[in-house]
């Protein structure tokens, strides 16, 4: 029996735990949810719920598409940036849904475990553009499972309110430059990953605060 429980954990067949949480570290039904939200004691992967304040939902807004990307792009460098002082950062899904549970969420998958606690720990007495960021452990690893396959290749009927995650990309380049300057930055440290909270990369302009 405690095989087969184990074997269905986080599943639609598991009758205890929602599936939906695990899978996305959200859920539509909230704390109403009948199964249970397992909240994680530790992960790889941190949450800001409601963190990215997309213009296309705002209202009033006025931006074409290449403005409303390069808005998004500069709040990525931000976040990547901020993030990266805590540890390799392996992963940034940015949610571009409408509903609820999803709108404006923030995952960040580190390296490392005790690197996403301590991003945890430290983004929760942080603010961000003037509004305070909240940061969870999430139970979130596998972003393929988590994200809507039918949205990647334009097929989605659900729009933003579908329940899985609708991914918000920066350009492959501007992704790509991130992320070699990271690894530039661990190259020049000579160090684990794990070093970078103890000697934080250098200051940029940033929002937070």
């Amino acid at each position: 029996m405690a095989n087969y429980l184990a074997s269905i954990f986080g599943t639609e067949q598991d009758k205890v735990n929602c599936s939906f949480y695990y899978k996305i570290g959200a859920c539509r039904h909230g704390e109403k949810c009948s199964r249970k939200h397992v909240k994680p004691s530790y992960s790889q992967t941190i949450l800001c719920p409601n963190m990215y304040q997309n213009p296309a939902y705002q209202p009033g807004n006025k931006m074409n598409e290449s403005q409303m990307q390069n808005h998004f792009e500069a709040f990525y460098e931000d976040f990547f940036c901020e993030a990266a002082k805590f540890g390799e950062v392996e992963e940034i899904v940015i949610c571009e849904n409408n509903n609820d549970h999803l709108i404006g969420n923030v995952y960040c998958r580190f390296k490392y475990e005790e690197d996403a606690q301590k991003a945890c720990d430290n983004f929760n007495s942080r603010w961000y553009a003037g509004r305070p960021v909240y940061a969870e452990l999430s139970p979130v690893t596998d972003f393929r499972e988590a994200c809507c396959r039918q949205h990647e290749t334009k097929e989605c009927m659900r729009g933003g309110f579908c329940n899985f995650i609708h991914a918000k990309r920066p350009t492959r380049e501007w992704q790509q430059e991130l992320e070699a300057a990271q690894a530039k930055y661990l190259k020049l440290r000579g160090r684990d990953a794990r070093s970078l909270s103890r000697s934080p990369s250098p200051e940029p302009k940033r929002k937070f605060f």
